[in-house]
């Protein structure tokens, strides 16, 4: 194929990238079955316009959200390759506006990969499923520890037979792992696992404290960014059952497959059946989330289209 003929389509393919992310970002907020655009605007110059100290400490907290995950990314690479943090702040938000309708943001694995040359490419996405790794580990972590107070504060009503079978079902699952009976299968989607182990062994202690410690500031940041969303709602609860409820809520989402752009509409539906447990209103729990999701998701969305559109392949690591 002709030079030209391929940036053509190369062009049209980051436009299409751009286009179909602005799409959705407009559709959640303009088109959206569950509250009304004007609904939505309403509630925020009732809220968060009324105060402008609110805007500015929820920009900051999507900022630092953004910021520890930049870093976070930039000390990964840093273990095949140093890399600027502007580097890392292109890449990283250049992969999620590619990855924003890609199921489970798996998108985001051949995007970081294709700012790298070849030799490095498998690298980068072993790369980055220990920095989503990590990051699930700590929502599991602090999941856990809020549906245990959850569970001992609330009376949820929750058919035992289906959890005890679900039990039996991890323990199977555990024991099979732990026994090796998975020996067998060396190789998973073109990587071989004694290579993958090597390649985390052989990543400085250093790296990996750094990557938990970041992935930890992270949760943190966005976690309390939805408290402090409740708190401008006037959704009243105390401080530790509030948080017991976003991780909980964080944990449950996270366990179900979805697309980026549905993401707020997944934890939406979970925080409506978790919050109910405080009587909180439907419509409030579903506006926090959309909220949550454009300021964490559709505003860096849109700020990597820029970075979508001026990729260039001369400029590969």
């Amino acid at each position: 194929m002709h030079y030209k003929t391929k940036q053509f389509f190369f062009f049209l393919i980051k436009l299409s990238i751009v286009v179909g992310a602005f799409y959705f970002i407009y559709n959640k907020t303009i088109h959206n079955e569950q509250i009304s655009f004007q609904d939505f605007i309403s509630r925020l110059e009732e809220t968060v316009f009324s105060n402008p100290k609110s805007i500015l400490i929820l920009f900051l907290f999507t900022f630092a959200n953004w910021f520890f995950e930049i870093l976070k990314w930039k000390n990964l690479v840093s273990s095949i390759k140093k890399i600027t943090f502007f580097d890392a702040f292109q890449q990283s938000l250049g992969s999620l506006t590619a990855s924003l309708f890609t199921p489970n943001r798996i998108g985001e694995y051949g995007a970081k990969a294709i700012y790298y040359k070849k030799g490095n490419r498998k690298k980068i996405m072993l790369l980055n499923l220990l920095g989503n790794s990590s990051q699930m580990a700590v929502t599991v972590l602090f999941g856990c520890i809020g549906l245990v107070y959850f569970f001992s504060h609330f009376e949820v009503d929750l058919e035992i037979y289906r959890l005890r079978k679900a039990a039996y079902i991890l323990a199977i699952l555990l024991v099979t792992i732990l026994t090796g009976s998975l020996g067998r299968f060396k190789k998973i989607r073109g990587f071989y696992i004694d290579k993958i182990i090597d390649f985390i062994k052989n990543m400085t202690l250093k790296i990996h404290l750094k990557n938990g410690f970041l992935s930890i500031f992270r949760y943190l940041i966005f976690s309390h960014q939805l408290y402090f969303l409740l708190i401008i709602f006037g959704i009243e609860t105390d401080y530790i059952t509030a948080m017991s409820l976003i991780t909980s809520m964080y944990l449950l989402a996270s366990l179900v497959p979805s697309l980026a752009f549905l993401d707020w509409l997944i934890k939406g539906s979970v925080a409506i059946w978790v919050f109910s447990f405080i009587s909180a209103n439907e419509l409030v729990i579903f506006t926090i989330t959309l909220i949550t999701w454009l300021l964490n998701f559709g505003l860096p969305a849109m700020i990597g289209s820029y970075f979508v559109l001026n990729f260039n392949f001369s400029k590969q690591q």
